[in-house]
């Protein structure tokens, strides 16, 4: 049995790949690792890349996008880790981040899962760790009172706002970018749930691991720089639909069809809050220079878009 199982699910980033896959065989050192790469059916020649230029490497190649929680277990069942790491195509593993976090588990038998500190691509923090969600966090995010007062214990609460991911500590759902669980933790609650196809995924995997009694952490002594949205950008309309959609299903699954049916009417409430105001700023906007109406003009074709995605999915909110 090897030390890690990375399981890595592309989607049309080969060239983040090979950077992604070079990082990890550069800065892993100290441990035991094998890769498994499953892809979702990617037409940018990744599933040639990976054949040509690492040869030997395990490789799924799937006829079509399964989404994220089925290509995991895909992945799952081919590992043979004492922990696996889920790891976006879209990073850079650090110096030493990995046997970094295979060490912080060895000495920390209670943790099922494990975090680690994402940048982005200038160096700039990306905060990776939120609290698990609730109606509370869903009204301050709905209101705007969250990104008004982002530092407050209280009403921050759910992104942490108020923390500077700077120490260790137990945390509630790290970003799955880079995300390693305990295997004894996977074969008590089971493997990703298959109904999640995008998002709120590895939420779900984390509520049911803290559920069983297993620590959660997070680690800033490990670094990963992250080009966040390489993948799910490619259809940001859909991939918004899909994050409503897949929010919807954990708070039906978790605490019940009337919690959901609350959520679904603040959420929709939030959402024509924000077309309006994104509505009235970018008509303001216009009024200004050329190279600004252009801009204006591309946030205007962004915001009709995911508009129209919304409405054409009206079984969101009923």
């Amino acid at each position: 049995m090897v030390d890690l199982s990375i399981i890595i699910i592309n989607y049309n980033v080969k060239k983040l790949l090979k950077e992604c896959l070079q990082s990890i065989y550069r800065d892993t050192k100290r441990i035991s690792f094998e890769i498994i790469v499953v892809d979702n059916n990617s037409s940018d020649g990744s599933v040639d890349m990976v054949r040509s230029e690492f040869p030997g490497m395990r490789l799924i190649e799937n006829c079509q996008n399964l989404g994220f929680a089925k290509a995991t277990n895909q992945g799952l069942r081919e590992s043979r880790g004492r922990y696996i790491l889920l790891l976006n195509p879209d990073t850079v593993v650090l110096p030493n981040a990995l046997d970094e976090m295979v060490e912080f588990m060895d000495e920390n038998p209670r943790a099922g899962a494990l975090g680690c500190k994402l940048f982005n691509p200038d160096g700039s923090l990306q905060p990776s760790c939120r609290s698990f969600p609730t109606l509370r966090a869903a009204f301050f995010e709905n209101s705007g009172l969250e990104r008004l007062f982002p530092r407050n214990k209280l009403i921050g609460n759910y992104r942490m706002g108020y923390w500077k991911h700077d120490c260790v500590r137990e945390v509630d759902q790290p970003m799955g970018s880079a995300l390693m669980l305990r295997r004894n933790a996977i074969d008590q609650v089971g493997p990703m749930d298959e109904q999640f196809y995008m998002y709120y995924e590895e939420v779900d995997w984390c509520y049911r691991i803290k559920n069983r009694g297993w620590k959660i952490y997070f680690n800033p002594r490990a670094e990963v720089i992250h080009y966040a949205g390489q993948s799910t950008g490619q259809a940001s309309g859909n991939m918004l639909v899909e994050r409503y959609r897949s929010m919807h299903k954990f708070f039906r699954k978790h605490f019940g069809m009337i919690p959901e049916n609350v959520l679904k009417c603040m959420n929709f409430a939030g959402l024509v809050l924000r077309i309006t105001l994104g509505a009235v700023i970018i008509g303001g906007r216009f009024l200004g220079k050329n190279r600004e109406r252009e801009y204006w003009q591309y946030r205007k074709e962004i915001l009709m878009e995911r508009w129209r995605a919304l409405i054409r999915n009206h079984r969101l909110w009923v």
